[in-house]
């Protein structure tokens, strides 16, 4: 019986989160795209992001970062003048897509938020093989 080979697992995919017409996004897919990075992308007007996966992004950059401070949604609704906690942050986040800073990219465990194009290429560098 020949000896069996190491399987070799499949590096985890990045996954996209934004909206269509965003320009940051679109800059996030074109980025992944022009290095032949496979990449999932939803699009949150039509698939709003689960409650746990907005968690992830929570637990490792914290919800103050996630708040899109120049959106037109975070004048209207005054929130430069409410003290909320993460856990409200997070709740106005999941109910009103347009508070998001975006894209929100994940890679693994790994999470950025808006354009981060310093992160993304040293996730990609060992795949690269430089």
């Amino acid at each position: 019986m020949p000896p069996s080979k190491p399987v070799a697992s499949a590096p985890p995919l990045i996954q996209v989160f934004g909206l269509e017409r965003d320009q940051a996004t679109r800059a996030a897919i074109r980025f992944f795209k022009e290095r032949r990075i496979p990449i999932s992308f939803v699009d949150l007007r039509t698939r709003p992001i689960a409650a746990a996966e907005l968690r992830r992004f929570v637990d490792r950059l914290g919800a103050n970062s996630l708040l899109d401070q120049k959106s037109r949604g975070y004048r209207e609704d005054g929130l430069a003048y409410l003290r909320m906690d993460d856990k409200a942050i997070v709740a106005r986040l999941l109910a009103d897509v347009s508070l998001l800073r975006l894209p929100l990219v994940r890679y693994g465990s790994a999470v950025t938020v808006g354009r981060n194009e310093a992160s993304w290429t040293a996730w990609i560098r060992p795949a690269d093989g430089s």
